[in-house]
């Protein structure tokens, strides 16, 4: 009895530990933080689920201007992949030894759109840019140009359309575009230049009205990503770039407007 006693004993030590080790390795999941432009916003949720879904690794995503991240990455931010609407920073990063070597990559074309609430009298569709210099558009929203890429880019289409100086006293700028964007939504500007791929989203969509500003009327916005030197988990953070990069995360992206560069 003692000796049937002592194996059960025994061998339910080993199944304990056994369920116990199981449990550890379904709870250890790797976890990548990235930092994303602000037009990424609608388009990055179901890039993170398809991504996630079928492996052990997180994703946490903080929004904001390429820019504003840039400078954050600079003093050290935790971040493991950047994600920018600007191609300058990436490379900026990888010049001062702050990215992999190797790991910066372009995995999308930005477009601009002038957008109106639906309900605007504003004929977007027939006028395009030249819509905003009427008197009845008191202000038109843009991401901040100091340190938002589709900021800058809105200038030059303005200063290309030949309206930089009929609509500079209208603009308002948002913190990044994303903001912008928010601005129009919630009748703070009557237009708003900003993404395509944020006034494509579903959740967007139906709430107004947009036409592609001409490509040739701003400087290519190449969006470039790059992983970074100090990402917690470097294969994690490979993981998620080469998903981004993948015909799935392609698809996700074009999806939401944006323009796929060549492989």
């Amino acid at each position: 009895m003692t000796r049937i006693f002592f194996t059960a004993v025994v061998a339910a030590a080993i199944a304990g530990a056994a369920c116990g080790g199981a449990r550890q390795t379904t709870a250890a999941r790797a976890t990548v933080r990235v930092a994303a432009a602000s037009d990424l916003n609608a388009a990055m949720a179901d890039v993170i689920a398809r991504f996630s879904a079928s492996r052990p690794i997180d994703v946490s995503v903080s929004y904001g201007s390429s820019g504003t991240f840039y400078a954050q990455l600079l003093n050290g931010a935790p971040f493991d992949v950047f994600l920018s609407a600007d191609a300058e920073y990436p490379r900026q990063l990888t010049a001062r030894g702050l990215a992999q070597p190797g790991g910066d990559f372009v995995y999308a074309i930005g477009r601009l759109v002038v957008w109106v609430a639906r309900e605007s009298s504003i004929d977007v569709a027939h006028e395009g840019l030249q819509a905003l210099a009427a008197p009845s558009v008191a202000h038109v929203a843009i991401a901040n140009p100091e340190h938002a890429p589709y900021g800058r880019a809105a200038v030059a289409a303005l200063r290309w359309a030949r309206l930089d100086e009929r609509v500079r006293p209208k603009l308002v700028f948002g913190e990044n575009v994303a903001q912008a964007l928010q601005f129009a939504e919630t009748g703070a500007a009557d237009a708003a230049i900003v993404a395509r791929a944020l006034v494509a989203a579903p959740a967007v969509k139906d709430r107004g009205r947009w036409v592609d500003v001409p490509a040739e009327a701003y400087p290519r916005i190449e969006q470039r990503g790059v992983v970074l030197e100090r990402a917690a988990d470097p294969q994690a953070a490979r993981a998620f770039r080469d998903f981004v990069l993948s015909g799935d995360g392609r698809a996700i992206l074009e999806q939401y407007g944006f323009v796929l560069p060549e492989r």
